[in-house]
């Protein structure tokens, strides 16, 4: 089966065309050589002689080495085209047994550190990718449904009870209120999706421009100074005066707005949330540090994703977009998001290269 696919290929074909080729130039080599010996042989020795034997000698030798090329040449190419069409096979199976039975498959690998190997390598990485996606996908479609389920139950619940209890204008106008209350909540979710993906696809660069990052930073700590005096939390800004960088001023408001907000909720009640903004060998770096229990170290890598949570229970207000929105600012602007222990609590730092300082 294997060599009948060989021969059928056009990789054999392609071998062959190359061999015609090489033949023909090798034959005429082989003719200069021929005709040059004779000539070279008959100006040495005259006519004198009798040269018949020698020239079936030469004739000899010509074809013998001729019919040895294109038996080596044809193996080469037969062996070559097997090989290659061999390990196309194997991805190609490989490649169906994985449309049939899953993702969890991959490639197998020869050992051999060769062309194929690194093909089957980087198909195996895009398989595994791809299987993260998935199941990201996945995840972030149960937890769209789980937070989409509260809201709406609630809603309909309340419409319900209205439609069969007489007509009440103060518990109507109440039952109102915390309907339109539960379908903000809804409608604040899908724009911050909205927003979340408007900005991975960097539509928001146009609004570059020269900022204060310090400027922006009191504004979202003056804003959350009451929220922090609710639970005793102090507040404060340091750092230098003046960061210089060039950005979406909106954008990063509710970055900084978002991790404030988070530091307050899930730092600890009558603690400390720290807010430093400096500039750092050209680029700009603001860092937001609570004392809080912090976030464990093998769940770092996950709170940036969307509606990803690590109250699984999701009874808690919120919805998981918060650092997802983080992230794509981060991202938009060249910065990088690191998530440090601050032991105790935890020390969340946007740091901004040169290009986005002035």
């Amino acid at each position: 089966m294997l060599l009948a696919n060989t021969l059928r290929s056009s990789t054999f074909r392609l071998a062959l065309f190359a061999i015609a080729v090489f033949g023909l130039i090798v034959a005429a080599i082989m003719a200069y050589v021929y005709f040059g010996t004779i000539a070279y042989v008959e100006s040495r020795v005259g006519d004198a002689g009798d040269h018949s034997g020698f020239t079936a000698m030469i004739e000899l030798a010509m074809i013998a080495a001729g019919v040895l090329l294109a038996v080596l040449a044809g193996l080469a190419a037969v062996l070559v085209t097997r090989r290659t069409v061999g390990r196309i096979e194997e991805i190609n199976a490989a490649s169906r047994a994985i449309m049939l039975s899953g993702l969890d498959r991959r490639i197998p690998l020869r050992g051999s550190h060769d062309e194929w190997d690194r093909v089957a390598e980087n198909l195996n990485q895009m398989l595994d990718r791809i299987e993260t996606l998935m199941g990201e996908v996945k995840q972030v479609s149960d937890n769209v449904a789980h937070d989409l389920r509260t809201p709406l139950t609630r809603m309909r619940g309340r419409l319900e009870k209205a439609y069969h209890t007489p007509r009440n204008s103060e518990a109507d106008a109440a039952l109102i209120g915390d309907t339109i209350a539960d379908l903000d909540a809804v409608l604040g979710m899908f724009a911050s999706i909205t927003r979340i993906s408007e900005i991975e696809t960097r539509a928001r660069r146009s609004a570059f421009r020269a900022l204060n990052l310090t400027e922006i930073a009191c504004e979202v700590v003056e804003l959350y100074d009451a929220a922090a005096e609710q639970v005793a939390t102090r507040l404060s800004l340091n750092g230098d005066r003046e960061v210089a960088i060039t950005g979406d001023r909106d954008l990063l408001f509710d970055a900084i707005a978002n991790l404030v907000d988070n530091a307050i909720k899930h730092g600890r009640k009558g603690g400390q949330v720290t807010v430093t903004c400096r500039s750092d060998d050209g680029g700009a770096v603001i860092s937001i540090a609570d004392d809080g229990p912090g976030i464990p170290a093998d769940q770092r890598d996950h709170v940036f994703k969307r509606f990803y949570r690590l109250e699984q229970s999701r009874y808690t207000p919120g919805n998981g977009l918060g650092l997802s929105l983080v992230a794509a600012v981060a991202g938009l602007h060249g910065a990088e998001v690191a998530l440090r222990d601050n032991a105790p609590g935890l020390t969340v730092r946007l740091s901004f290269p040169k290009t986005s300082a002035l």
